[in-house]
């Protein structure tokens, strides 16, 4: 059977399609075929330089779930070429399920460090988000605190997060097994549930707006929507209340959690796509990465955004990824077992 186009995908699903047609006046050379969970107007930007750059057409399949299984069944005959998400629980998800291959190149290899990249290639990262507090200016004294720190009594009532199930959330209680063992985890989760001052609920910049509204004095949520409440003035008042404290494990380094891509097992256009991922390590994507998205490159040597540096040095923990992935199941059942979110 013939692969199926990407044309007639469009037609099957037209509700969740949207296609980026190329940017600048490049010659047509091609085109890749995206299926993404990030919001188009976080990754437009950088296809359309892609495309200015290359000639290459960025076709983009958004969603918010379901993409692994829609790549496995459709098979040989997917017209994806590339699967670009948040979270290395994800990223791990796509390798389980079949539905990658080995992403074989000198300069990803070059630029994206071990710590970032899959052993046998099957997902590398292209940008970091670290997990921080958002602690309120006027009631938080402190600059520094561990992980760890969260379940100490003294701010019981004091902290507000959003679902323990959420991807974020699961792949920082992860990191926290790895290092501690799932006992001592859950004896922390107890004492972290202890300290909210509501249930979990909402987004990362909901748990701002309430430190701001003084709700409670401490907010967990990414570095990079800081930076964009600050730039949006119907948020910017949330991040004028709050600080953001860089967190570390005792031993030191704070979680670090990447977007990456995938390449398709069937990709009908590898060459396409072995393309763009390149291009998404080189150092024009990498500054797109740290001054439109607010996120940390993955590649050094690529100039952080001040705001972002206005944190403070990030020294993020060495754990290798693959390990926080290996423990994310057994983070969800200890979320359910001390009913974090009830």
């Amino acid at each position: 059977m013939a692969a199926v186009t990407f044309r007639a995908l469009a037609r099957i699903s037209v509700a969740t399609l949207i296609v980026a047609a190329g940017a600048g006046g490049a010659a047509a050379q091609g085109e890749v075929n995206v299926y993404t969970y990030r919001e188009q107007k976080l990754v437009q930007p950088l296809f359309d330089a892609f495309t200015k750059d290359t000639g290459i057409k960025v076709n983009m399949v958004s969603a918010s779930s379901g993409l692994e299984q829609r790549i496995k069944t459709e098979g040989a005959n997917s017209p994806a070429d590339v699967l670009l998400t948040v979270d290395i629980g994800r990223l791990e998800d796509a390798v389980q399920a079949g539905i990658t291959q080995p992403i074989k190149s000198d300069v990803v290899e070059k630029a994206v460090p071990a710590q970032y990249r899959d052993a046998e290639g099957h997902w590398i990262g292209v940008s970091m988000r670290a997990r921080v507090v958002y602690a309120a200016k006027d009631r938080v004294k402190q600059d520094a605190i561990t992980y760890e720190e969260l379940a100490d009594p003294k701010w019981k009532g004091k902290i507000c997060i959003r679902s323990g199930q959420h991807i974020y959330n699961n792949a920082l209680f992860a990191a926290m097994i790895a290092k501690h063992g799932e006992a001592k985890t859950e004896e922390w989760l107890k004492g972290l549930k202890a300290n909210l001052a509501q249930k979990p609920s909402g987004g990362d910049r909901e748990q701002a707006r309430d430190v701001a509204a003084g709700k409670c004095d401490i907010g967990i949520g990414n570095t990079y929507y800081w930076a964009l409440m600050l730039n949006n003035p119907q948020q910017k008042a949330w991040a004028d209340a709050t600080k953001v404290i860089l967190p570390t494990f005792k031993d030191g380094g704070t979680h670090v959690n990447v977007s990456g891509v995938v390449l398709a097992k069937h990709a009908p256009h590898k060459a396409e796509a072995m393309k763009l991922i390149e291009w998404l390590v080189g150092d024009k994507a990498q500054h797109m990465y740290a001054d439109s998205n607010f996120e940390y490159p993955v590649k050094a040597g690529i100039e952080i955004n001040k705001t972002i540096a206005g944190y403070g040095k990030l020294k993020p923990d060495p754990m290798p990824m693959d390990k926080i992935a290996q423990n994310k199941k057994a983070a969800a059942n200890l979320v359910d077992k001390v009913g974090f979110d009830n």
